[in-house]
């Protein structure tokens, strides 16, 4: 690692150590069901858990071990952090009770729970401050709507949907509408928070003037 870089050692020691987790967390269920009929790849890595989660590990990663500081590289950080907001509340909120193809309850505690903890940390203990902008915010929302766009048209092809509030089977198509706008709002509403909290940590971190 590079001595030079502006992070605390500990922290990119850290970074690389979940990355390893979170890479172990990723590969275990698909070795495990290597010889399962019934698993299929193309789902397992159709999950937004596991796509953000793949982001969030890369992410790690590269910040332990070359800690890149550069502006767009900071947008990667902080759109890496909401995808697993996004991930930990939705779990929290709508998928806690619902079966999600993550049975061993270790992988469901990382992915769910620990990593997006872990990012939020992260994203405070080394901020950046961004700006509140429309423009970075529908920015980062873009791969979430572009998710649901696959998954809506993926559905109908495999017979498959990943999560209950994007299958239009049972709810109909009106109320899903209704229910992504929503979701959408939601969404808006943590990926300003993220902005936010890098903008006010760093203003924390930033040393009082003399005098």
């Amino acid at each position: 690692m590079d001595t030079r870089s502006g992070t605390a050692w500990w922290i990119r020691v850290l970074r690389v150590a979940f990355a390893v987790l979170a890479l172990v967390a990723l590969v275990w269920l698909p070795l495990r069901n290597s010889d399962v009929e019934t698993f299929s790849i193309a789902n397992f890595f159709s999950y937004f858990t596991i796509q953000s989660n793949v982001i969030a590990m890369i992410v790690l990663l590269v910040g332990g071990l070359r800690d890149p500081a550069g502006h767009r590289w900071q947008l990667l950080r902080g759109a890496a952090t909401l995808y697993l907001v996004i991930t930990g509340v939705v779990y929290a909120v709508l998928l806690a009770d619902v079966d999600v193809a993550l049975t061993d309850r270790w992988i469901n505690d990382i992915l769910h729970r620990i990593l997006p903890i872990v990012m939020v940390l992260d994203w405070v203990l080394v901020p950046v401050a961004l700006g509140i902008s429309a423009r970075l915010i529908g920015a980062w929302l873009i791969y979430p709507f572009v998710y649901g766009v696959y998954t809506l048209v993926r559905g109908p092809v495999v017979d498959w949907y990943p999560y209950p509030f994007l299958d239009p089977r049972h709810q109909g198509y009106v109320s899903l509408i209704i229910g992504l706008v929503v979701l959408t709002g939601v969404f808006a509403l943590l990926a300003l928070a993220v902005v936010s909290v890098g903008a006010l940590a760093t203003r924390w971190r930033r040393p009082a003037p003399a005098g």
